[in-house]
């Protein structure tokens, strides 16, 4: 029977695991910056953005 002292996989020391957290935030935040920018347009243009000839 193996020993389960150790974990399996690759264990992150404190500092990975701060250095992702913060690269996380900073994703979502530029993410969410996109959703309000894409959603600001839009309102800008208004209605007609959705009265297009095919």
């Amino acid at each position: 029977m193996p020993d389960k002292s150790e974990p399996d996989g690759i264990v992150l020391t404190e500092a990975q695991k701060k250095s992702r957290r913060h690269r996380s935030i900073a994703i979502a935040l530029a993410l969410g910056v996109l959703v309000v920018l894409f959603f600001a347009v839009t309102m800008v243009k208004g209605p007609a953005v959705l009265v297009r000839p095919l």
